[in-house]
């Protein structure tokens, strides 16, 4: 936040911040792209409902693929519409039917509990996909920051739980290692960078875990933590070269394709955190988009 003349998140109460952000998200010089239907629907989950909001790029008819939207934020931040320029935009261009979940966030509600609402959310859209227009066939999940720890995440635990299948994690600058003892040098390197500073992350543990030690050691909080990744879904991982999450993400791709996954890994070199958010003013912004995107599209159509 040090180039946008606001203070630093992690200085902020919580209120603040999400207003602050909100008021980012509102200047947002992503194209708005208009849609024949967007909608808000309530999603059961335990001990409560979410809201996920469906955006559809053409009328009802066709069944399309599905794209399950975790936001970032640090998991205590953001909402469905500090993203919904990028919903919109990911909705077109992938040709599917973007669900954008919005999970419960910390500290109200923390750890698991926001990882189990963007589970359920997956099963939930896998089983209203007759009346949603969906295909359960093909569906996949994407993120960034918090959202791609939770697209990670999420990957997991539907390998573990029997389903449903996910046809791509798309892991954009993912926060893969929540733990208090991650050394990684582009943590070090970036400590004191823009938008995402060590301080923030430190912001993040306190508010994110009922008990930081035990919580960020569960690999449903750091799935770099995960003892197995073989049979997981394809993954694109995208990250920036100017981010203290730089490495940690390299290297979750680098285990990844270790492990059999069919990998595909993209460093924007000169970028900072949150570039995709600034797809309208930044030349890579604009490319990291449309990587995503077109990513989404093959693996969700050459599935037909």
């Amino acid at each position: 936040m040090r180039t946008s003349g606001m203070p630093p998140m992690c200085d902020l109460p919580v209120g603040q911040a999400r207003a602050m952000l909100a008021e980012l998200s509102g200047r947002s010089d992503i194209e708005r792209i208009e849609l024949p239907e967007v909608r808000d629907l309530p999603v059961p989950v335990s001990g409560g409902t979410i809201t996920v909001r469906v955006y559809r790029p053409e009328p009802p008819g066709r069944r399309l693929p599905a794209v399950l939207l975790f936001h970032g934020g640090g998991f205590i931040v953001g909402d469905l519409d500090t993203h919904d320029r990028m919903a919109r935009y990911y909705a077109r261009e992938a040709d599917a039917v973007v669900v954008s979940v919005d999970y419960r966030l910390a500290p109200e509600h923390r750890f698991p509990t926001g990882v189990e609402d963007c589970y359920a959310a997956l099963c939930w859209v896998a089983a209203q996909a007759g009346s949603l227009g969906i295909d359960p066939g093909r569906i996949a999940v994407t993120g960034d920051s918090a959202g791609g720890n939770l697209s990670a995440v999420v990957s997991l635990l539907a390998r573990d739980r029997g389903g449903p299948a996910i046809a791509l994690q798309a892991l954009v600058y993912p926060a893969v290692d929540l733990t208090a003892e991650a050394d990684w040098p582009s943590r070090r390197e970036f400590a004191a960078g823009c938008f995402l500073t060590a301080r923030d992350i430190d912001w993040v543990r306190a508010h994110y875990f009922a008990d930081a030690a035990a919580g960020s050691r569960d690999p449903r909080a750091s799935p770099w933590l995960a003892a197995d990744l073989r049979g997981l879904p394809p993954a694109l991982v995208v990250t920036a070269g100017l981010d203290p999450l730089r490495d940690e993400g390299h290297a979750y791709a680098r285990r990844l394709s270790v492990a059999g996954v069919a990998t595909e890994y993209r460093c924007f070199s000169g970028t900072i955190h949150g570039f995709l958010s600034f797809g309208g003013l930044l030349d890579a912004g604009r490319e990291g988009l449309a990587l995503v995107a077109a990513r989404l599209r093959a693996a969700l159509h050459d599935r037909q």
